[in-house]
């Protein structure tokens, strides 16, 4: 076998066996909402499924999923969205009752290292708030930023045109 083609498939194999990760899962208050972040990362084009549920009182409560099914009461209060490494859950109208520790698990379709989970125990009374601005720093790029902010700067006089 000519060791260049055996080179290209070691590297698709490899690539193939690690193209998901899922780098961050946070929590915050927004209102009366909680939003719980997965932040992943993923290096293929291929489809994301994903379930974000709940652990309490020793029973599992699906709220969004792709995966399974979800439990009515909390998917009717849920919202998913999903943008580039980015899957954020919202759960509106949060009190203590829906306390405990909230789990993301991610498959990408062709991925041979099986599903990626990560747990957050949230507390209501412990939760930040979420912050606006570093929502439009992470959702944003950072040219956009810079033009949005040159009136800004311009009006306190720390840069002249």
């Amino acid at each position: 076998m000519n060791p260049t083609i055996s080179v290209a498939v070691l590297l698709t194999v490899l690539q193939a066996a690690h193209c998901q990760k899922i780098k961050e899962l946070s929590a915050c208050l927004l209102g009366q909402n909680l939003r719980v972040d997965c932040r992943y990362e993923n290096k293929t084009a291929n489809p994301l499924t994903y379930e974000f549920s709940m652990f309490k009182d020793n029973r599992k409560r699906v709220i969004q999923t792709t995966l399974n099914v979800p439990e009515n009461s909390l998917k009717a209060r849920s919202n998913v969205t999903l943008s580039k490494d980015l899957l954020c859950l919202q759960l509106f109208d949060f009190t203590t009752a829906d306390e405990g520790t909230y789990i993301c698990e991610l498959k990408i379709t062709g991925d041979y290292t099986g599903n990626q989970i990560r747990n957050i125990t949230v507390i209501k009374d412990k939760l930040e708030k979420c912050a606006g601005v570093s929502l439009l720093i992470q959702n944003t790029s950072w040219l956009l930023l810079l033009l949005l902010s040159l009136p800004l700067l311009q009006a306190v006089d720390f840069v002249s045109l």
